[in-house]
């Protein structure tokens, strides 16, 4: 090996260590976000990769998934997890992505469960689900993002069409909650109608329905009809 040779190779040798050691130093200093290898522009990516593993076996990360990790806040118990908000929005974003099952029901008021991970619907093929929560994919329902629904617009469109295993409260009472939601705000139910063409038959009977009942009929004609057979079995609990 000539001198000039290994003078480049101490010189590289030296200048990873610093950037690993700059590196370290800014996960150190942070709280609350994620961190990714691509998080490290001046350092390869075997390098970044070996930070952020070596600094989770010291628990100083917390692993979420491959490649990607978060630093919380040290407690007593160990690193804090992200909010499950957090990891949502750092997953799929916040495009027409909202609460599913028991966690709509519980977002709008319809039921006191609480699941142990916190139910997401995507509109569209959703990512593994993680220890915080559980992702349902609604690959097919494209029209939520066409619409820009909020997640509460998707926690409706969830509770609707999964009534009769997530709402506690009596039908009449859990209907007239949101028939209330949609009077008052004008704006979301034209996004639900709006969304309305990809979403199952019973779903777009229930809403057309309810858009009805909230004195919304110019926006329940516009949701796509569905056979009486289904329309009479989406609606039956009404009757109950």
């Amino acid at each position: 090996m000539t001198t000039s040779t290994a003078k480049l190779r101490r010189r590289t040798v030296k200048h990873e260590h610093t950037q690993q050691w700059r590196s370290t130093v800014r996960v150190l200093r942070s709280s609350n976000r994620f961190w990714r290898f691509t998080d490290f522009p001046g350092s390869s990516a075997s390098a970044s990769q070996h930070l952020l593993t070596d600094l989770a076996v010291r628990s100083e990360l917390m692993r979420v998934r491959k490649g990607l990790y978060w630093r919380g806040v040290q407690t007593p118990l160990g690193m804090s997890p992200p909010h499950p908000d957090a990891l949502v929005r750092e997953l799929v974003g916040s495009s027409a992505v909202g609460p599913a099952g028991l966690s709509a029901a519980n977002a709008l008021r319809l039921s006191t469960q609480v699941p142990r991970r916190a139910h997401v619907a995507v509109p569209a093929r959703a990512p593994e689900s993680t220890g915080l929560v559980r992702f349902v994919s609604r690959p097919t329902r494209t029209a939520r993002a066409k619409a820009r629904l909020t997640p509460v617009d998707v926690a409706l469109l969830e509770t609707l069409g999964d009534w009769e295993s997530v709402v506690e409260v009596p039908a009449s009472q859990g209907w007239a909650r949101l028939r209330g939601m949609l009077e008052a705000d004008g704006a979301m139910a034209e996004r639900l109608a709006l969304a309305s063409p990809t979403e199952p038959g019973g779903v777009r009977a229930r809403l057309a329905a309810l858009l009805s009942a909230a004195g919304r009929r110019d926006l329940s004609d516009q949701v796509p009809d569905v056979d009486p057979r289904t329309r009479v079995a989406a609606l039956v609990f009404l009757s109950a």
